[in-house]
């Protein structure tokens, strides 16, 4: 296990510094990732939406 020194030299045994930082700098920002999400929704319960329609045309059609 290799030495990892801390931001002020400090031992830091189990690396715990290193590993954090690297993890922080991987983190793919969350604005756009949000912004497909909420694309995303908003087109699922647009589709929802006129499934419902199209089933209650068919219905009042058959009922008519």
């Amino acid at each position: 296990m290799a030495n990892t020194q801390g931001p002020q030299g400090n031992h830091d045994p189990a690396g715990s510094t290193q590993m954090f930082r690297a993890f922080v700098d991987d983190a793919p920002p969350a604005a756009p990732q949000q912004a497909a999400q909420s694309g995303s929704r908003v087109g699922l319960i647009v589709g929802v939406v006129i499934a419902v329609a199209v089933v209650a045309a068919v219905a009042w059609l058959a009922l008519k």
